[in-house]
């Protein structure tokens, strides 16, 4: 008997160890999608909690880490909502990466750290999700497709779209 179906049955036991299983990649992925580890994390306990109320509607039809990141996307979606409706978003110095002990060698890399995640999070919220599932998850195109529940298409052209972004975004480091 699998995971799901154990945790199904009661057993909590089985729950827990898909949260571990799954608690770090998901993770990295909320933090790629909201931009800090602390909405990251509210959207991870909100992902944990919607699985465990709808263990009974998975069907199996895709993986668990396929179910698990498309209830994360849905948990994003209703985050960025509530957090931006009418705001524009923007990039503030807390938000950049720490670097309290750069050093002078390391103050170009740190920078384009900096200028990588203003560039992403200055992506629409749609091409920062395929740009996070595609470059950062390792995912397929038919995956992301099934997670998002979007045509094959839609994914090939967003993405494309998004580097195209960010390429132009980061024109000077790519000359």
């Amino acid at each position: 008997m699998d995971l799901v179906e154990k945790a199904r049955g009661g057993d909590p036991s089985a729950f827990h160890e898909l949260v571990d299983r799954y608690a770090g990649s998901l993770f990295g992925l909320a933090v790629s999608l909201s931009g800090n580890a602390a909405d990251a994390e509210d959207m991870l306990q909100e992902t944990f909690t919607g699985a465990f109320r709808g263990l009974g509607a998975f069907e199996g039809r895709s993986s668990v880490k396929t179910w698990l990141t498309r209830i994360l996307i849905r948990q994003r979606a209703r985050h960025w909502r509530s957090t931006h409706r009418g705001k524009a978003a923007t990039l503030s110095i807390e938000d950049a990466p720490d670097s309290s002990v750069a050093t002078p060698s390391s103050h170009a890399a740190t920078d384009a750290r900096i200028d990588v995640t203003a560039a992403i999070k200055s992506l629409s919220p749609d091409h920062r999700e395929v740009i996070a599932l595609r470059e950062m998850q390792g995912l397929s195109y038919d995956e992301i497709a099934d997670i998002l529940e979007i045509p094959r298409g839609t994914v090939e052209s967003r993405l494309f779209r998004a580097r195209r972004e960010l390429q132009e975004r980061l024109r000077e480091y790519l000359v």
